[in-house]
């Protein structure tokens, strides 16, 4: 069932959405040569809890930190270790989630460290633009067409994965966004691929979490033995990228975005 939210809803996911984006950013900002995926993991739970927010992942189906840290072919899902030393030329996926007052805000993206390859740049701003991509056709529609259907998160799901794609680059199909608010994860499932005009339709009060997971190689993914961290089969990078999203009645509002 999709829970449809209220302004004071969409207000008070507006304050955990700042929370999570300023985490993000001082994870972000961590990333340097020889820093540790924990280091990172302390930055962003000291963050969140500075503003009297919990990290919306910390035990979160038994997920022991407060970020998901993923570097290289490392896709999503990277468990912070003291042990995982960050190195010049990584590309570091940082995943944040805060709850602040019952709802949730979720973020990632992917942060270079360093001097990083040509390639590897390419895929973080093609990553990055794919989720715009997405963003923009949601931005384009008018509530009307919204109420009358004509919104669908195969639309949604199309210009990601077409952008993606025309770059050479392929769309993870294993896992998915979703929908988000007083749970972490809600319905509807939000893919980054599609069918234009099929899927389920957009309409204001909703919120969803956006976030393509695009690899340099195939599409196909596989889990690791500890049973959260998520790799390329192919051992290609892959790049990450999300906002939360509220679907208002003056159109779409990115509630993690802080610059």
């Amino acid at each position: 069932m999709i829970r449809l939210k209220t302004a004071e809803q969409f207000r008070l996911m507006r304050e955990a959405g700042k929370i999570t984006g300023e985490a993000l950013l001082k994870g972000g900002e961590a990333v340097k040569d020889g820093v540790s995926t924990k280091h990172i993991d302390d930055v962003v739970r000291s963050t969140i809890e500075k503003y009297g927010a919990i990290p919306s992942f910390l035990g979160y189906g038994g997920f022991p930190c407060s970020a998901c840290v993923s570097i290289n072919n490392q896709v999503i899902h990277g468990i912070p270790s003291p042990d995982t030393i960050i190195r010049e030329g990584d590309i570091v996926k940082i995943d944040v989630g805060a709850i602040f007052r019952g709802f949730h805000g979720d973020s990632a993206c992917t942060f270079p460290c360093g001097a990083i390859s040509a390639e590897a740049q390419r895929l973080i701003d093609v990553t990055r633009e794919s989720f715009y991509r997405g963003y923009e056709t949601i931005k384009a529609a008018s509530k009307t067409d919204m109420l009358e259907g004509r919104l669908r998160l195969g639309d949604v799901g199309h210009a990601v994965q077409t952008y993606a794609e025309a770059n050479g680059f392929s769309v993870v199909r294993k896992f998915v966004g979703h929908g988000i608010g007083r749970d972490l994860h809600e319905s509807p499932e939000v893919p980054n691929y599609g069918t234009p005009g099929r899927g389920q339709r957009l309409m204001p009060g909703m919120a969803i979490a956006l976030e393509p997971m695009i690899n340099a190689g195939g599409h196909e993914v596989e889990v690791l033995d500890d049973g959260w961290t998520v790799l390329t089969k192919d051992n290609s990078l892959s790049a990450h990228y999300e906002h939360t999203i509220a679907i208002t009645d003056n159109g779409p509002e990115l509630l993690t975005y802080i610059g």
